[in-house]
Formats: C-alpha cells, sequence, structure tokens
C-alpha cells in the first residue's frame, strides 16, 4: 500500500460548515447603523394628525351643534317629501303643519349624511322657528345617528399621532446610540450594584 502525503501545516483547510460559520459571525459583529428617521417625515407625520383632527372638527361640531339647538329651541312639525336626489345631494320636504305649512324646505345634512326616504313619504320633521333653513328630522334631533366621518377621521388622527410618536422615539434611541466622532462615550454611572 502507498503512503500517504503528508500535507504542509499552512496547507490545512477548514471544512466548508466551518467556515460559513465564521463568515457568519463576522457578519453579525458588524452591523450597518439605521437611518433614523428624517425630520420632514415626523413633521409631515405630526400635520396629518391635526389635519385628520380638524377634519374630525368640522364633521362633528356642526352637526352637534344643529341637534343640540333644534332639541333646545326646535319647532316640530309634519312633513311630506317633495324631492330626493339619487346620491342623495339633498332631500326637500314640503311642511304640512305648523305655522310654516306648505313652504318647502331642504333637511340640512347630519355630518353629510341624510335621512333614508323616498318621495310623497311623511316624516317628522324639527326646524329652528329663527332660522327656517336649519330642518332636521326629528328622528335624528331626538338621537342622532353615529357620526361614522367624524369617528373615523378621529380614529385616523390617533393612528397618525401614534406612528408618529413612534417615529420620534426610534429617531431618538437611534441618535442617542451613535457615537459622535471627537467626543468620549458618556459614562454610564451604575447606581445599584
Amino acid at each position: 500500500m502507498a503512503k500517504k502525503k503528508r500535507r504542509p501545516a499552512n496547507g490545512y483547510q477548514l471544512p466548508p460548515h466551518v467556515e460559513r460559520a465564521r463568515q457568519a459571525a463576522r457578519a453579525a459583529e458588524w452591523k450597518p447603523r439605521p437611518k433614523p428617521p428624517q425630520r420632514r417625515v415626523i413633521l409631515s407625520g405630526f400635520g396629518m394628525s391635526l389635519l385628520c383632527l380638524g377634519m374630525t372638527a368640522v364633521f362633528w361640531f356642526p352637526a352637534h351643534a344643529l341637534a343640540e339647538d333644534l332639541r333646545s329651541r326646535g319647532v316640530t312639525s309634519a312633513a311630506t317629501v317633495v324631492a330626493v336626489d339619487s346620491n342623495p345631494k339633498y332631500v326637500k320636504v314640503r311642511l304640512v303643519s305648523g305655522p310654516r305649512a306648505g313652504e318647502e324646505v331642504k333637511v340640512s345634512d347630519y355630518a353629510g349624511m341624510y335621512p333614508d326616504v323616498h318621495r310623497d313619504e311623511a316624516i317628522l320633521v324639527t326646524y329652528d322657528a329663527q332660522q327656517p333653513t336649519r330642518v332636521l328630522s326629528r328622528a335624528w334631533v331626538e338621537d342622532p345617528p353615529a357620526n361614522l366621518p367624524a369617528y373615523g377621521t378621529s380614529a385616523l388622527s390617533v393612528l397618525c399621532l401614534s406612528l408618529t410618536t413612534a417615529a420620534v422615539i426610534r429617531r431618538l434611541r437611534i441618535l442617542r446610540s451613535e457615537p459622535r466622532p471627537g467626543k468620549a462615550e458618556p459614562v454610564r454611572w451604575r447606581v445599584c450594584r
């Protein structure tokens, strides 16, 4: 049998799985620093939150004020629906009873919503005696419907604010952990041993 040749000392090769493990360990040691969220991203997040909050106010306050005013000083009257737009963009009613009987008025919207009525249908409406153009369905004056546009925009406002807050916290953590050139690392004092 032939004798095996000896390998020279510098010719030894590691097995492939050991070499892969070493490369993975070296790659794990050096991680590129993540980029902090930019200031414009944070400012636009706060801006979106404020915009949604403003839209919530626009949807909530006028509708709520209309229902409260009609509840406190409104005059209830029977009415017949004269015209309904298909979208509906408007609902027009003719007052049947009360001091303004025979007059046709448009029903005010409640946060962009109108009552689900059909032509020639009889409904009870409440109108403001001082401003007869402010008319709302009696059922909506007593128990206003869910103001879905206001709820949706307030949820978006909370979402934008929470995501922006998370971005601010992430930015602060990244910037605090980053070593600054020319400055020594801050000394961390241990309070407890």
